[in-house]
């Protein structure tokens, strides 16, 4: 166990970032979102997937309670980084960029934007709106091309190094930001307030949101709480908190467990669920779990 409140252990071997991250990830965004994308590609397949549209979905307030508190969204950050970077350190994820032989070409980011499913795309458009001229734009014909493929035409080792140039940018950073909370964030914390859950379970939605995606199949965010709310009751509807969260989590590790990459299920097992066992609905340090075997702490607010 490391001592320090904000220090991760030296990586170990575990699986290979976010594998189950679906082509059909942005299924659901207007379902959750109030807005954005609707299909739905499945499989890995060429056919091009539209990308995310950035939606209008209000952000929780900027001062405001639960995960939309600026230290407790810190600590999320740092909790999903822990699981998918072992690192706490998210923000050194901006320039992080390789194929992991997923299918969905290169992944990249503090997010896991994939050149193959659209987020991505979506994500230098943004970029190219906000510093036109900068060093990813004119990649954007070639993602146009690779997307809903593995395919790297057009992009290569050229690509990879300007992903990693640019990230050095604050504008690039402030686009990645923006994306994560347009697309993942502000829809998955707003649902769990409107599902009546605590900073907890909001944290917990979020994360079912990076992994799995937005989409509404038996195996991403939407599917997943479908499953819950089949077993109990959300707090809006009149059911308790721990015991839905339960059901979720439950449903989750279904989820997770339909590929084989995700035979460890320790961020939900040793993570999520202890925090939950120990009654910690606000998410209030400190915090101590494992993710993969490995031991973090956090021990106060950042």
């Amino acid at each position: 166990m490391h001592q320090s409140p904000h220090t991760a252990p030296a990586a170990t071997p575990r699986p290979a970032r976010r594998p189950s991250r679906r082509i059909a990830m942005i299924a659901a965004v207007g379902v959750l979102a109030g807005g954005g994308a609707s299909l739905a590609l499945a499989g890995t397949g060429n056919a091009a997937v539209a990308p995310p549209q950035r939606t209008n979905a209000a952000a929780p307030a900027a001062t405001g309670t639960g995960l939309a508190d600026p230290h407790k969204k810190e600590i999320a950050m740092e909790l999903v980084s822990s699981a998918e970077n072992s690192s706490l350190d998210w923000k050194a994820q901006y320039k992080y960029i390789e194929d992991i032989g997923d299918g969905r070409g290169y992944t990249a980011g503090i997010i896991g934007f994939c050149s193959g499913t659209g987020d991505m795309l979506e994500l230098v458009q943004h970029y190219t709106d906000l510093e036109p001229g900068n060093g990813l734009a004119k990649y954007l014909p070639a993602l146009e091309q690779v997307n809903g493929s593995d395919s790297h035409s057009g992009l290569g080792t050229a690509f990879v190094t300007a992903w990693k140039a640019a990230a050095k940018d604050t504008v690039f950073q402030q686009a990645q930001n923006d994306e994560r909370d347009s697309v993942y964030f502000n829809p998955s914390v707003n649902q769990a307030k409107s599902d009546g859950l605590g900073t907890l379970g909001q944290f917990i939605y979020y994360d079912a949101i990076v992994m799995h995606g937005p989409g509404d199949d038996s195996v991403s965010f939407g599917g997943i709480r479908k499953t819950a709310m089949k077993k109990a009751k959300t707090p809006a509807q009149g059911g308790n908190e721990t015991t839905y969260l339960n059901a979720f989590l439950d449903a989750r590790k279904a989820a997770m467990k339909t590929e084989d990459a995700h035979d460890d299920t320790s961020r939900v097992d040793t993570e999520q669920r202890t925090f939950l066992q120990a009654g910690n609905l606000n998410l209030d340090p400190p915090l101590r779990w494992k993710t993969y075997g490995d031991s973090y702490q956090i021990l106060t607010l950042p």
